[in-house]
Parts: structure tokens; C-alpha cells; sequence
């Protein structure tokens, strides 16, 4: 026949579906949101009380140097580890596109990769813990007996280090497959064995500072532990997979870059609390004073929200993965639906109980007057943050970190622009309007790359 020597169309119709990417839809439901969103929240708000047992411990002893030290301690460790907190978020992130795409040897390999770096990590901090330790003390400025106190808590803590980053790959990894409860179990294991820990080494033991130090190392050791068995049930026949695959150059390169955009961003947050801290203590120890215990109502407001972003870090990044549009579209409006509801409720109840709470952190009354005359932008800051935490958590688990690191340093400038200007005019006020810009103006703008980034990772063909 004459049309027989023509290609059939079957035949590059055929070639194009099988190139085409698969599409695994699954459904997003409120109740998938909370049951990440909740075990989460409640992992977070343990976090603080770990901080206050500490206190409290010390407190018991008599000794404001002692009691100087393990909070100057705290801090360096905190911004030490906040550093690398792209451990836990990226892994996350990657680890819930690989079960989107049904690739059991991709969230084997995310947890693999996340897991080496931060024990290298972890190493490379104990290697250098005398110079970030003599860097920390000059910036803190501390006395020369907390300053004995910090050396003594320092060079103990910082044995916890590789366990510590481990732990955040491991969070992340089981927080990237959905399983928030098993995240809360580790993160209330470690918190509750610290607790118990450092009150038994310093009050029964009489270690000091020492104790509580050491309390931190067996508490991170034994969750790391508990954490590698449960992944490694987890994986059960998939914890195999060759060496290749872990250090396959896209992957690594994909993971080194989403890291780096997250660190960029985290460093970008740190400079922003530690400019509206410095701007208030030129104002005066009773700003100062005043503005620290508001910043602990804002602090308790992003526990809460940081459940939501977490369940939307967790979903969308799952979406992607499965190439399935209307479940990333439906995770973004839920966590926003309910974080936007949540941060309504904490701002009412913390214009109504603020005074309440002002009168139970001090009894100064100077520093009381002052925290009631600014309370009304504390209040308010978990509605102004809403969407800039809301969104983190999308483009963190859409792997979107470029816009998101950019999106923070837009933010930044515009951050200091407005403490510039306002408060040579507002003075305090006009501190914490920046700080309200500087989450506005986040939201705003991850907001606004949110339909671009949408259509070019959901573009059909």
C-alpha cells in the first residue's frame, strides 16, 4: 500500500507517554495537615522547657556566675547550631519529594548524604572549638567569672555536636516521610533524658555546670542511637544502596545548594534578632529589658506556627515529588488557612493575657510600664509573620531555596531601611515597626515568586 512505508503515529505518540513524567496524585485532607502539624508543635514547645529546667537547676545552686554561664553558654550554642539548621529543613525537603516520587533508594540516599554531613560537621566544630569558643566570648563580653564558667560548660557541650546535626537529619528524614509523631517521640525522648539528666548530675552529683553540660552530650548520644534504630527499621530492606547512589553528583550538588540557601537565610534571621537586640540596649536596660521579655511572646507565637510550616514543608515537598499540582495547591491553602487561624487566636490572647504575662516575667515596674507601652506590636507579630512562616515552609519543601534566600535579603534591606528611618522619630516604636516590616515584607514576597515558581515546577509537556 502506498501509506505503508509511513511511520506510524502511533509510534511517537507512544515514545512521548513514556517520557512523560509519572504523576502520583494523593489526597490532602485537614487531618493529614494536623497530624503533622500537631506532634510537631508539641516537639517544639519542649524545646523551651529544656532551657528553663536548666535555669531553674542552676538557680538552685546561688551562684549568679554559674547561673551567667549556662545561659552565655546556651546562646553560643544556639547560634552555633541554628547555623546548621538546614540539616533538619532541607532533608526534610528532599526526602518528601523522593516518597512523592515513589524513589525508595532517593530517601535512602537524602538521609545518607544529610547524615555524613553533619557528623563531618559535627567533627569539624570539635576541631575548632577553640577559636569559635574565643570569638564567642569576645562578642559576648562576658565577666571573668562567667566567663570561666562558659569554658567549663563549652568544653564539654561541644562533644555533643556530631550527635547533634546527626539528630537533625534524622528529624528531617522522618518529618520528609510524614511520620511527625515519630519525630515527636525523638525530639521528647532527648528533651525529657536532658531534663532528668541535669537535675540528677547537679543537684544529687553536685557537678555544676558540668552536669548540665553533660546531661546535653548523653542525652543527644542516646537519641542519635534511638534515631539511627528507628531509621533503620524504617528502611528495613531499603538501608542498602551502593555508595553511587549516596554520592551521585546531582544529588550532592542539589543537596550542598538547597543547604547553602538555607544557611544564608538562617545567618540573614540571626543578624536581624541581633540588630533589634543591639538597637535596644542603646535605648537603655529598661527597653532592653522590656523588648527581651515581649521577644519571648513573639519566640512562643513561631513554636506554634512552626507546626503548620513544618505540614507544609512535609506535603508540598511530597507534591513535587509526585508531579501532582491540586495536592501542593490544597497543602499550601490548608497550613495557610490554619496558620492564619492560629495566629489571630495567639495575637488576641496575647493583647488580652499580655499584662498578666509582663507581671509574671518581671517585677520591676519601670521595665512593666515599658513592655505594656509596646506589647500591641508583640501581639501582633504572630499575624505579621503568618505568611512569611507559611511560605518558608512551601519553598523549603518545593527545594524553591534560591527565592527563598533571595526573598529574605530583599526582606533584610528593607528591614533596615525602615529601623533607619523611623526610629530617630519613633524610637522604640519604630524598632519594632521594622521588625513588622521585616515580616511583612517576607511574606509579601515569597508570596508574590509563589505563582511563578508554581507554574514552572507543575508545566505540563
Amino acid at each position: 500500500m502506498a501509506g505503508s512505508n509511513r511511520p506510524s503515529p502511533r509510534g511517537p505518540i507512544r515514545l512521548a507517554l513514556n517520557h512523560m513524567p509519572t504523576v502520583r496524585p494523593f489526597t490532602v485532607t485537614h487531618r493529614g495537615v494536623l497530624a503533622i502539624a500537631v506532634p510537631m508543635t508539641i516537639a517544639y514547645l519542649s524545646t523551651p522547657m529544656l532551657g528553663l529546667v536548666d535555669t531553674a537547676v542552676i538557680g538552685q545552686l546561688g551562684r549568679a556566675d554559674l547561673l551567667g554561664g549556662i545561659a552565655v553558654g546556651a546562646v553560643i550554642f544556639d547560634i552555633l547550631f541554628t547555623t546548621f539548621n538546614f540539616l533538619r529543613s532541607g532533608t526534610t525537603g528532599l526526602t518528601a519529594q523522593a516518597l512523592g516520587a515513589d524513589d525508595r533508594t532517593g530517601q535512602t540516599a537524602a538521609l545518607y548524604r544529610a547524615a555524613l554531613i553533619g557528623l563531618a560537621i559535627g567533627v569539624i566544630v570539635i576541631a575548632l572549638q577553640v577559636p569559635l569558643l574565643e570569638t564567642s566570648l569576645v562578642f559576648m563580653g562576658a565577666s571573668p567569672a562567667v566567663e570561666g564558667a562558659v569554658r567549663e560548660y563549652f568544653s564539654i557541650r561541644v562533644l555533643s555536636a556530631p550527635f547533634s546535626l546527626f539528630n537533625y537529619a534524622i528529624l528531617g528524614w522522618f518529618l520528609g516521610l510524614g511520620r511527625a509523631k515519630t519525630g515527636l517521640a525523638l525530639q521528647l525522648l532527648l528533651n525529657v533524658l536532658n531534663m532528668i539528666l541535669n537535675a540528677t548530675f547537679v543537684l544529687w552529683l553536685d557537678w555544676g555546670v558540668a552536669g548540665v553540660a553533660w546531661g546535653t552530650v548523653i542525652g543527644e548520644t542516646v537519641t542519635a542511637v534511638a534515631g539511627a534504630a528507628l531509621a533503620y527499621k524504617a528502611l528495613g530492606t531499603g538501608a542498602r544502596i551502593p555508595w553511587s547512589a549516596v554520592m551521585e553528583r546531582t544529588g550532592l550538588i542539589r543537596t550542598v545548594a538547597v543547604n547553602r540557601d538555607i544557611m544564608i537565610r538562617s545567618f540573614s534571621l540571626l543578624f536581624a534578632f541581633a540588630l533589634f537586640t543591639s538597637v535596644g540596649a542603646r535605648q537603655g536596660d529598661v527597653v532592653l529589658a522590656a523588648n527581651a521579655i515581649l521577644m519571648n511572646f513573639f519566640i512562643f507565637g513561631g513554636y506554634f506556627l512552626d507546626g503548620f510550616a513544618t505540614a507544609a514543608e512535609t506535603l508540598a515537598g511530597r507534591a513535587v515529588g509526585a508531579r501532582y499540582r491540586p495536592a501542593f495547591t490544597r497543602a499550601v491553602n490548608l497550613t495557610l488557612v490554619w496558620g492564619v487561624v492560629l495566629a489571630a487566636g495567639l495575637s488576641a490572647v496575647l493583647l488580652i493575657g499580655g499584662p498578666a504575662f509582663i507581671d509574671l516575667l518581671t517585677t520591676n515596674a519601670d521595665v512593666r510600664e515599658a513592655a505594656r507601652a509596646y506589647l500591641i506590636w508583640a501581639a501582633l507579630t504572630p499575624l505579621f509573620g503568618v505568611f512569611a512562616f507559611e511560605f518558608d515552609g512551601v519553598f523549603i519543601g518545593a527545594t524553591w531555596s534560591d527565592d527563598m534566600r533571595n526573598m529574605m535579603l530583599v526582606s533584610l534591606v528593607v528591614y533596615v531601611i525602615v529601623w533607619q528611618v523611623a526610629t530617630p522619630y519613633l524610637g522604640n516604636h519604630g524598632l519594632w515597626l521594622a521588625l513588622a516590616t521585616f515580616l511583612v515584607v517576607r511574606g509579601a514576597t515569597l508570596a508574590a515568586r509563589y505563582p511563578v515558581r508554581l507554574a514552572r515546577t507543575f508545566a505540563e509537556g
